[in-house]
């Protein structure tokens, strides 16, 4: 029976109804300050994942590790615990899970003990295949010690029949569906991989000679590094004393980022695959304006991942750009009874709007996306409280109505508010005047293209399209096949 103390309400309520990314990655080799500056990078990653995190460290003889429950800040602000994590070289990984099992033998990096000695393995994203690929190798005798589908990797290393490291994760890698952006270690090397659609980001950089991997550009400025490029769709870099080698031993295939990446996931101070993220925000939120503006007073965003499209919108209309909803940042968890009312509470405790901004305004709410539609209703109600005439939301991205099987969590697609109703039935559910979403040719003009190339689209955009470029081996219709049970938390 659960005490009013493990319910506790989130009081994150504008969030709540988010997309959340599953993980970011960063490794290190060749520095003194390993451990600390991986400590460093997951911080800058924090949004990436919130559940859990950990560190992995050889020291020259043996492999050291602490992973924990919690944020960055609070895992590793101990002194002593970066002391101990010894050696030159560090992986390290910030962990989101999708539902189910939240369990401690689940947080990142994984570790095994190998023939030719210890590996290390940190992955953002999903195997669409990890329920086939199990229930061979569980025939086979292999014993899993988690539920994640990283661990069907390290496995699939384990009875390779080739000779090196590299060589056995690719031949593990030949048998793997997915997106995936991985960083391992060995006892003297560390290991970047990006899947062959590069679906999920991976970077390059160095740091006094140090060579850096991370998920977004914003880990490399936390610690001064210098960013020297993407890692490629399909590549595997090898990095050892001697430097960085480049494979690229997967078929040659179409790029795929993920197009969520720009919209909402990455911070907007990172560059993912040559292109600032805070642009292509500002951008998208231009394009939206020219698309559907209404006449309005005010155009306010909802903090914060509204806040660059709303920038970008009120620019190309040349209206009053204003912060009318006012984000509390000190506010955690509380562990106040979860009544009705004091979850109504809840979202002014987080976020609340400045009436001197809205009182007797039309205004226009920029967002990034609406998922299931809750979190809108809450902020419509918000503004038409502090006193507006008019409330009117644009959102910054096409309407979502699938779910991804790539490393985000999202509702079952009957759960997405765009998936079963029209724009007019969703501007009623959430209580707006008006409600309009930027076009997916619209997205793709605010990434320097002309459009949506229908043949060979440029991005992953499968959550407003349902094009699923990666097969979906495990699936069966969109939804999770009962054999996907095992994998209650995904890497």
């Amino acid at each position: 029976m659960m005490s009013k103390i493990d319910n506790p309400i989130k009081l994150n309520p504008l969030n709540d109804d988010k997309l959340k990314e599953e993980c970011g990655v960063f490794g290190i080799h060749g520095h003194e300050d390993a451990a600390a500056l991986t400590a460093l990078g997951l911080h800058a990653l924090q949004h990436r994942g919130q559940e859990a995190a950990g560190i992995v460290t050889f020291d020259g003889k043996q492999f050291h590790g602490h992973r924990a429950p919690g944020h960055v800040g609070d895992i590793f602000s101990d002194e002593t615990v970066i002391k101990n994590l010894r050696g030159r070289l560090s992986i390290g990984h910030n962990r989101y899970s999708t539902t189910g099992e939240t369990a401690h033998r689940n947080i990142q990096p994984l570790f095994a003990e190998y023939d030719s000695g210890g590996f290390a393995l940190s992955h953002n994203g999903n195997l669409t295949n990890a329920s086939v690929l199990h229930r061979e190798l569980v025939k086979r005798g292999c014993l899993f010690h988690s539920t994640t589908d990283t661990e069907v990797i390290i496995h699939l290393i384990a009875i390779s029949t080739r000779i090196s490291v590299v060589e056995r994760l690719i031949d593990a890698l030949t048998r793997v569906v997915g997106a995936y952006s991985l960083v391992a270690m060995t006892n003297n090397q560390m290991i970047g991989v990006r899947d062959p659609m590069g679906v999920r980001p991976l970077v390059l950089g160095s740091l006094d000679g140090a060579n850096v991997l991370a998920s977004e550009s914003c880990a490399l400025d936390i610690i001064g590094a210098k960013f020297i490029r993407d890692v490629e769709p399909g590549e595997v870099l090898v990095i050892d004393q001697d430097g960085v080698n480049s494979l690229k031993p997967f078929s040659q295939t179409p790029s795929r980022l993920c197009i969520f990446e720009y919209i909402y996931f990455a911070r907007p101070d990172s560059i993912v695959d040559g292109t600032g993220v805070y642009e292509v925000r500002k951008k998208i939120g231009a394009e939206l304006a020219r698309e559907s503006h209404i006449e309005a007073d005010v155009i306010i965003p909802v903090p914060d991942s509204g806040v660059p499209s709303a920038m970008g919108y009120a620019s190309e209309t040349a209206l009053p750009y204003e912060l009318g909803i006012i984000r509390n940042h000190y506010v955690g968890r509380t562990f106040i009874e979860p009544s009705d009312h004091i979850r109504h509470l809840g979202v002014k405790l987080k976020h609340n709007a400045s009436r001197a901004v809205i009182e007797n305004k039309r205004v226009v709410l920029v967002d990034d996306s609406i998922v299931r539609g809750t979190t809108s209703v809450k902020i419509v109600e918000m503004i038409r409280n502090a006193g507006a005439k008019e409330v009117h939301m644009r959102i910054a991205s096409p309407p979502t109505t699938h779910s991804c099987f790539y490393g985000v969590d999202t509702p079952e697609k009957d759960q997405l508010l765009a998936s079963n109703n029209s724009v007019q039935e969703m501007r009623k559910f959430i209580g707006a005047d008006t409600l309009a979403f930027v076009s997916l040719d619209g997205l793709y003009r605010a990434m320097g293209l002309n459009g949506r190339n229908e043949e060979k689209p440029q991005y992953c955009d499968a959550c407003f399209t349902g094009e699923y470029p990666v097969r979906l081996v495990d699936f069966d219709g969109g939804e999770i096949a009962p054999q996907m049970s095992f994998l209650s938390t995904l890497g």
